[in-house]
C-alpha cells in the first residue's frame, strides 16, 4: 500500500462526523421533550397516589382509634405507614400540608395536600389535590 492510501483508510472524515453529529442532535432535539413531558406526568402520578395512600391510612387510624393521628409521624409511629413519602414535585417529606378536622378535639390531621408551589399539567394547582 501507498501512503496516500493509508492516509484515507485511518480514519473518519471531517464532513462524515459532522452529519453523525448533525443526525444525533436532530434525534435529540425530537426526543427530549417527550422525555421531560413523560417525567412531569409521572411526579403528578406518584403524587396522586402517595396522597391517596395518606389520605386512606388516616381513614385507617380514625376507624381503629376514633381519633384522626396528631401528624403524619403518628401514621408511622402506629405503623399505618412505614414512612413519611417524599413529595415529588418538592423532592422533600416535609413539605406536605396537614388539614385539621372539623372539629379540633378529634385529632390533628384529617386530610393532607401537596405543599408543592405550581401546576399540574391539567391546569389545577398541586395545593388543590
Amino acid at each position: 500500500m501507498s501512503g496516500d492510501d493509508m492516509r484515507r483508510r485511518r480514519g473518519f472524515t471531517l464532513v462524515e462526523l459532522l452529519v453523525v453529529m448533525a443526525i444525533v442532535a436532530l434525534l435529540l432535539t425530537l426526543a427530549m421533550p417527550r422525555y421531560f413531558g413523560h417525567l412531569e406526568s409521572s411526579r403528578e402520578t406518584i403524587l396522586r397516589q402517595d396522597l391517596a395512600v395518606m389520605r386512606d391510612a388516616i381513614d385507617k387510624y380514625n376507624g381503629d382509634t376514633g381519633r384522626y393521628p396528631e401528624s403524619l409521624e403518628t401514621l408511622v409511629e402506629a405503623r399505618y405507614l412505614r414512612a413519611v413519602p417524599v413529595d415529588p414535585i418538592t423532592e422533600r417529606a416535609d413539605t406536605w400540608q396537614p388539614l385539621p378536622p372539623p372539629d379540633p378535639e378529634s385529632g390533628g390531621v384529617y386530610d393532607v395536600r401537596s405543599g408543592a408551589p405550581g401546576t399540574a399539567r391539567d391546569g389545577s394547582s398541586y395545593a388543590d389535590w
